[in-house]
């Protein structure tokens, strides 16, 4: 048991303040710091989706509750072609039978309440902003951070037991490390991401998936009930096929006409595409683009998590809930073995292959393979008769293999009782 272990966490995002409050939880370790380069924390970003799997987590830090009352927590999954036909549908979250609820939140909204806990929990003096790391050094008792502020002055080093660098895909950490391991693989799909206030759609409780790889929309609310007739606040996710990658870059603004004029023709009697993306509140742009699995994440007295171990295709909801995966397992394991490093070799080895096969399964078969697979037999148009195309037990079969490779299949998360 590590409870004098001194733990540095370089990034106070989602994976970050989750391991945060999971060391707490656990009494592992003396004192958790966590330095975030962000000089001040803002309302970013748009929307995450958070399987059972993740939430399962985040339940027994206490957080369900908090959660749930600024989140959506959709019913049903449905896929449609870009035709608006539907393809496919199946219950979702706690309709589907998981103990625990998937929900669909605002960034913000998640980032909030893992910071309210963590300052509630550890004390204000524990989150540390206006700290960008800038290099780590080891000897065999101890860690150190070095940091820069803002306007590029140096700050004090932090010393530790140990330091897990949560600091995202353009980690330092990892790049210390992996010094010639090159730009992001880029396969030519970029992502324009938006939020939009308008009347539910479906059955107010649903995701749904339009369209195939050469042109996907996804969609979700994030927020219900923001106005006095009902609105919702719903996050959508366009996905095309281009040469040329945007910036990887999780909160540049997008232009309306670089992504609008393919989805011109999308008007379906359940939902008005064009529409819903003019009439956005924000729209950000991002390149799918992830990182090939990596030999080790641990190199003695740091390790590597959630977007700094494995960038992954935002498929499915994965980088999030694999963060929050990698922080829990982390933190039970850091009380359970007698020496920090060799609890920071075993988180390796049991998330380090599991996030491995998550990363490569995005790549080759993600959520769209079921629509796909349809517009591929049909060439692209209207069907007339869907089970003359591909039977339901061939889609469900499908998307079950994602979700048991992502990890949140119901028979892994665990079932309801009763």
């Amino acid at each position: 048991m590590n409870s004098e272990a001194d733990v540095i966490i370089i990034g106070g995002g989602i994976g970050g303040l989750t391991l945060a409050l999971g060391l707490h939880a656990a009494g592992a370790v003396r004192r958790i710091r966590i330095y975030e380069a962000a000089p001040e924390i803002h309302a970013l970003g748009v929307g995450i989706n958070l399987g059972p799997h993740a939430i399962k987590e985040l339940s027994a830090l206490g957080l369900q509750d908090a959660l749930v009352a600024v989140s959506c927590q959709p019913h049903d999954y449905a896929f449609f072609t870009r035709h608006g036909q539907l393809v496919y549908r199946e219950p979702w979250g706690m309709a589907a039978g998981h103990q625990w609820p998937h929900i669909s939140i605002h960034r913000a909204d998640l980032h909030q309440v893992l910071l309210d806990a963590t300052i509630a929990r550890l004390g204000a003096g524990s989150y540390v902003t206006g700290h960008r790391c800038t290099g780590i050094e080891q000897g065999d008792s101890e860690v150190t951070a070095h940091f820069s502020a803002t306007d590029g002055g140096a700050l004090h080093p932090q010393r530790g037991d140990v330091l897990i660098a949560c600091d995202g895909v353009h980690s330092v950490a990892r790049a210390q490390f992996y010094p010639d391991e090159g730009p992001f693989i880029y396969r030519g799909t970029n992502l324009w991401r938006g939020v939009t206030r308008m009347a539910p759609f479906l059955t107010g409780r649903s995701i749904a998936r339009i369209g195939a790889r050469h042109s996907t929309l996804i969609m979700y609310p994030i927020r219900n009930n923001i106005d006095a007739t009902g609105n919702q606040l719903v996050n959508w996710v366009a996905e095309i096929e281009r040469d040329v990658a945007v910036p990887v870059d999780w909160n540049k603004p997008g232009r309306l006409e670089d992504f609008l004029p393919v989805y011109q023709d999308w008007v379906f009697d359940w939902l008005d595409v064009p529409k819903m993306m003019r009439d956005a509140d924000a729209i950000l742009s991002y390149p799918m683009v992830d990182r090939d699995p990596l030999p080790a994440w641990t190199f003695g007295r740091v390790t590597l998590l959630g977007d700094a171990a494995h960038p992954m295709y935002p498929q499915g909801g994965n980088g999030g809930a694999q963060a929050i995966i990698d922080a829990a397992t982390l933190a039970r394991l850091l009380k359970s073995e007698s020496d920090p490093r060799a609890a920071l070799k075993a988180y390796e080895a049991a998330r380090l292959p599991a996030t491995g096969r998550i990363v490569l399964q995005n790549r080759t078969a993600p959520p769209n393979v079921i629509v796909d697979t349809v517009e591929q037999r049909t060439g692209d148009r209207r069907f007339e008769r869907l089970e003359d195309v591909i039977s339901q037990d061939e889609l469900r079969a499908i998307f079950e293999r994602y979700q048991k490779v992502a990890g949140y299949h119901v028979q892994q998360v665990g079932r309801a009782q009763g």
